[in-house]
């Protein structure tokens, strides 16, 4: 049998999920040359929050941290995250500004794209899939895993297939909040490699605790990858630990072939940098917290730390059960989105929205309104006609592809920085998140402590606007 592969995620999603993506590329790049080393099949290092972070909080340039890392990995690919046609912000792009910002993400040393779409909507990633693979880069599509009664194995596979029609060179199964049980994983792994000819990949948190036994019962179904954390960055809200599950394939029938020994001092140097966040509180011991009823919730990491926000803030922490709660039936309603950003974000405030005001939809976000229009593609499930009504009344709804009501972007933001920039680069930072980036732009050469003094210290996900 084939030996199943590792994509470290401790330098992506790792750092994301536990400590708000705050690791600094001075702190990442002595951590890569080993990693290079190990045997991984990919490190994914860029995408997802990286980008907004380096920008908001670390007065970093993300092009810049890319073309360090790609300076010192010579064996390993790199991977980053791209949420389709909204990239790694929170609204859909135009095409041009999609086209543009995967070519400069290839050219500035990405080898693989995970892209996916927030509603599983294949229409949102039909351009994000033509430029990766005219740029000769793997594209690998997402499906992003939840449950509910139209989320089916025959669903999933549908999914896959169609992703893999449209020229998908692997599948990843996209657990945003760590929900797949192991049985299910097996089952799910099993049709997939049964129907398609591309690899899969499964990617899931430790939420709830049942992460590692789901990839050992999909490395069992055949599996081709699976996605780890180095341990001191690894479980909690964050992947499996690479060395554990290594040592437990280790002499099996699908052992992984990484190096055990490197990765213990990969381990030990990658301690004294999450000790450091332990220490200035950055890293809250809460996030390694073994929560099972997120598999009843399904609620992120992220969604779950933005729900206890707004509650404080409202003086109403004692409603979190209910909230909690909340949140499934929010999710019917809206034709079961799988919780993952932005709609993780929208959901969980119009959960809180209804439980505060004590009355369902009595206020309604501007982002639902624009969710149930149709602005960020179609539902899984259709939205009833009574729900549709309350919150957008008769307006009718989009039934394109969202992106195709946009005018190209690039030559306003182009005209936006045009003082500042100093590449197509800097353009598109400003494209996609224009107050961050100009405040860097124009903050760049400051010590990052004068840089970010001013900046609002939040974490970066979409932050939607209570009514």
């Amino acid at each position: 049998m084939n030996p199943v592969r590792f994509t470290e995620t401790s330098l992506r999603d790792g750092h994301q999920s536990l400590m708000a993506t705050r690791l600094s590329t001075e702190e990442i790049l002595p951590i890569v040359e080993k990693m290079d080393e190990a045997g991984y099949w990919a490190l994914e290092v860029w995408g997802g929050a990286t980008f907004d972070a380096s920008l908001r909080f670390l007065n970093e340039d993300p092009w810049d941290r890319l073309r360090e890392i790609r300076k010192r990995v010579k064996k390993t690919k790199l991977q980053m995250l791209l949420r389709g046609q909204n990239l790694l912000g929170y609204r859909n792009y135009a095409d041009d500004v999609v086209e543009a910002f995967v070519r400069k993400s290839v050219e500035n040393g990405i080898d693989i794209i995970r892209v996916f779409d927030a509603l599983n909507d294949w229409r949102n990633l039909i351009t994000s899939i033509k430029i990766t693979k005219e740029c000769g880069a793997h594209c690998q599509c997402a499906i992003c895993y939840t449950t509910s009664e139209v989320h089916t194995l025959d669903y999933f596979t549908d999914l896959a297939l169609k992703y893999e029609a449209m020229g998908a060179d692997s599948i990843c199964i996209k657990d945003m909040a760590g929900i797949i049980k192991p049985y299910d994983a097996y089952e799910l792994v099993k049709r997939l490699k049964a129907q398609l000819k591309v690899p899969v990949e499964l990617h899931t948190h430790s939420t709830s605790g049942t992460g590692a036994m789901a990839y050992l019962k999909a490395i069992e179904a055949g599996v081709d990858i699976v996605d780890t954390a180095i341990s001191p960055l690894a479980e909690g809200t964050s992947q499996p630990a690479t060395e554990s599950l290594a040592m437990t394939l280790a002499g099996g029938p699908r052992e992984s072939g990484m190096n055990l020994e490197l990765l213990g001092k990969i381990a030990t140097d990658v301690k004294v940098v999450r000790d450091k966040y332990r220490k200035n509180g950055v890293l809250n011991p809460k996030v390694m917290d073994v929560e099972p009823k997120s598999i009843l919730y399904q609620v992120p990491g992220g969604m779950l730390s933005n729900l206890l926000s707004q509650l404080k803030t409202a003086g109403q922490e004692d409603k979190f059960e209910e909230v909690l709660r909340e949140v499934p039936q929010v999710r019917k309603d809206l034709g079961f989105p799988p919780l993952v950003t932005p709609l993780s974000q929208m959901v969980g405030t119009q959960a809180v929205l209804n439980i505060l005001t004590g009355q369902r939809y009595k206020m309604i976000p501007k982002e639902i309104k624009d969710y149930v229009r149709g602005a960020y593609g179609t539902p899984p499930a259709p939205i009833s006609k009574e729900i549709q009504k309350l919150v957008i009344g008769d307006e009718a709804v989009i039934t394109v592809r969202p992106a195709d009501l946009l005018e190209p972007e690039l030559p306003s933001a182009r005209l936006a920085v045009a003082g500042l920039s100093r590449s197509e680069e800097d353009v598109l930072s400003y494209a996609l998140f224009p107050q961050p980036a100009l405040a860097f732009l124009q903050n760049r050469e400051l010590p990052i402590a004068e840089a970010t003094s001013a900046k609002e210290d939040t974490v970066p996900y979409i932050t939607v606007t209570m009514p």
